[in-house]
């Protein structure tokens, strides 16, 4: 099928003008209405021209040709034609709903909202600003398709065809638009199931947004090219000889082979930091059966005959994928090779290489897989996050876990018990107290594994878990604790708040929260937490009501500045130093906040459940970048005569300026204040690995070392 769909895209980079592409595409499809939308398309892009100088319609009939290969309906074939019709001619919704059906109008009209919620929300192609943007190009896509996925099927083959003219473009655009294919496009393709169009998207962007990486794959395997397939020729005959000798029939099987794509390779090697050559699954066969109970007889004869690596075998065809893959995984040693196996029948062939098309291509009146994933997406305001959590949950590798009734649910690899809870349901997640894993009690920041049978406790409370959020991988996990910390942060800076007040004024409480009432200030007081200006106001208010009703009031209340390496204070009481409290750990930048105790501050992280216990008397504390170059750098020498002197040479000519130098007593460790530019610390780091052990290589603004 992907030899197929990779044929027919050979030929479509070819096609130079608009005859030659009409030509292709009516081989495929040829009907009175496609003939008409054809005629209606040239027509109404006559005269307009794609930045090679080609005629413009070559890229909408091209566009419905690719379509065509997942869809054959005509209704999508032809919305395909006039995607780009309302937008670039003088033709409207109205005039398309005339000369065609209204589901044909439907469909342009979703894919016309697409491009103008593109072109309006991303960044100009000659700004320096990250492309985070495009994640509300994927947020607003979403939202338009998701009532009719079949805009969502032309949508991805509109890009394919971009990325097969990407060539035309000036580099920066071409970086730009294949950033955005690899982290809107083909994340989508993945999780429709279509991994025919995810495969080539990936492909193609993958050249153009990493241009060395790809070139060095591309050159290994181009140079092992004839020696990899060698392996798999013979590797086939083995498993023909073997499944016809155990059962199998000529006809009832077929096997497949592959060599791993390309943007798969880098992925593995970037995940596991490892090379090409150490990359087990760059060879691959698929062995495809008539039924599913075929697939387990063919895996007996593989796991028989050559020796299984157990720890990558996974079973999708009992577990299926939540986009409906189902596959049996399984990677064997072959002689000096390692080749990956995957066994499934040829209908879920088919529901593999077209996923969610599959289903209209061949079975035209069935279900369509769950698409509940598009529903559940969390659209938080700001595009950053959305972004990061939208990725999250694109980019990953999944897992499959039970609930004790063994129902499936599908996460991405890492995922905490937490994260099931969430995925169970909101309010399973908000009160989960504790989760048993096998029947053995875990944390709930426990990571699961596939076939992992996952139990949660759920207590009475909803408890936000703010330290968490970022050991949480599914994007409903985040999204929700993100909410609950929000809600959170606001009571504890209210108290926190009243708890600085009741220090600076040495009233009662109650005093304090009736003061508060009385001036209006209960709705914005918790800002006091953070905003050293807003407090300084608020205190002034509230020392000129005591003085209005001439409460006996000649306290000091002048807020004097305190600083301790990183950590800035502002009291009217004598502060003397500071201490970390070991319970929270909090890190520089941290929320944070300080309970007074006698003349000391003691430092807890603002989300501490022991700091709000004891949150009576406290002092407005915040973070000041300070030794902001300066790092702490521990690390082990050889035991050898002029091995400091070596080091604290090499240190010198990489412009690095030495504060202190202690020596371990017992050791060979030698632990140094250093400071240098942070924009060196990745390359500083490197060199320094090369040679000698790094025990620990930190920031000196890391409250603990400072």
């Amino acid at each position: 099928m992907i030899v197929e769909f990779e044929q027919l895209l050979e030929k479509i980079s070819q096609i130079k003008s608009t005859q030659k592409a009409k030509e292709l595409l009516l081989s495929r499809v040829n009907t009175p209405n496609i003939k008409k939308a054809l005629d209606f398309a040239i027509k109404a892009h006559k005269g307009q021209k794609r930045k090679s100088g080609e005629d413009y319609v070559i890229h909408p009939i091209l566009v419905a040709t690719i379509t065509s290969f997942f869809n054959k309906d005509e209704d999508v074939i032809i919305a395909a034609l006039l995607h780009d019709v309302v937008e670039d001619t003088h033709y409207s919704i109205e005039d398309i709903k005339k000369e065609f059906k209204e589901e044909v109008a439907h469909l342009v009209e979703g894919l016309t909202k697409i491009i103008e919620i593109r072109d309006k929300s991303l960044i100009p192609s000659n700004s320096t600003e990250k492309l985070t943007k495009s994640a509300l190009t994927f947020r607003k896509m979403l939202t338009s398709s998701i009532k009719d996925l079949r805009v969502l099927l032309i949508k991805l083959c509109d890009r394919v065809h971009n990325m097969l003219t990407l060539n035309a473009l000036p580099p920066h655009k071409q970086k730009r638009i294949a950033e955005e294919t690899l982290i809107v496009y083909a994340p989508i393709a993945h999780r429709l199931g279509i991994a025919t169009l995810k495969n080539i998207l990936e492909d193609l962007a993958f050249k153009y947004f990493l241009p060395q990486e790809y070139e060095k794959i591309d050159k290994y395997i181009k140079a092992h090219k004839k020696e990899m397939q060698l392996k798999l020729n013979s590797f086939i005959q083995k498993i023909s000889k073997l499944l016809l000798e155990n059962g199998f029939r000529e006809g009832e099987f077929e096997i497949k082979s592959r060599i791993k794509h390309y943007y798969s390779i880098f992925l593995k090697m970037q995940r596991k930091g490892i090379s090409i050559e150490e990359v087990l699954d760059l060879l691959a066969v698929r062995i495809i059966t008539k039924e599913p109970i075929d697939c387990y007889k063919a895996l007996g004869v593989v796991h028989l005959n050559f020796r299984p690596l157990i720890s990558r075998f996974k079973d999708y065809i009992a577990i299926p994928k939540e986009n409906g893959y189902q596959t049996i995984h399984t990677t064997i040693y072959n002689e000096n090779s390692i080749i990956e196996v995957q066994i499934r029948t040829f209908d879920m062939d088919k529901n593999a290489e077209f996923g969610i098309a599959a289903h209209w291509r061949y079975k035209l009146n069935s279900a369509i897989p769950d698409t509940k994933w598009l529903e559940e997406m969390k659209f938080d305001e700001n595009i950053e996050d959305f972004y990061e959590l939208a990725k999250n949950d694109l980019f990953s590798e999944d897992i499959v876990v039970y609930s004790p009734k063994f129902d499936t649910f599908t996460l991405p690899r890492g995922a905490r018990a937490l994260d099931f809870a969430y995925a169970i349901h909101t309010d399973i997640g908000n009160r989960a107290i504790g989760a048993y894993v096998n029947k053995e009690r875990v944390s709930l920041l426990q990571q699961l594994k596939t076939g992992d049978i996952v139990k949660i406790e759920v207590g009475d409370e909803v408890i936000p878990r703010c330290s968490w959020i970022e050991a949480l991988k599914t994007s409903k996990a985040k999204y929700e604790q993100k909410k609950l910390c929000r809600s959170k942060e606001k009571e504890i800076n209210k108290k926190l708040s009243l708890a600085i007040l009741v220090t600076i004024f040495d009233l009662d409480i109650r005093e304090i929260k009736a003061i508060i009432k009385l001036n209006n200030l209960c709705e914005k007081i918790e800002k006091a937490a953070y905003d050293s200006k807003f407090l300084k106001e608020v205190v002034k208010e509230i020392y000129n009501f005591l003085k209005k009703r001439k409460v006996l009031y000649f306290k000091n209340i002048k807020l004097k500045e305190y600083i301790f390496g990183n950590i800035k204070i502002l009291s009217n009481k004598p502060i003397t130093d500071i201490r970390f409290d070991f319970c929270c750990r909090p890190k520089f930048g941290d929320k944070i906040l300080g309970i007074l105790d006698k003349k000391e501050v003691e430092i807890h992280h603002r989300f501490c459940n022991n700091a709000e216990k004891k949150l009576k008397k406290a002092v407005f504390v915040e973070w000041i970048e300070n030794n902001q170059n300066k790092f702490f750098l521990v690390v082990k020498l050889p035991n050898k005569k002029g091995e400091l002197l070596k080091f604290i040479s090499f240190l010198t000519k990489e412009n690095v300026f030495i504060h202190s130098i202690s020596l371990g007593k017992e050791s060979n460790n030698c632990q140094m204040e250093i400071e240098f530019n942070q924009k060196q610390f990745e390359k500083l780091k490197s060199k320094i690995q090369k040679h000698y052990k790094i025990v620990e290589f930190i920031p000196k603004k890391d409250a603990y070392n400072g």
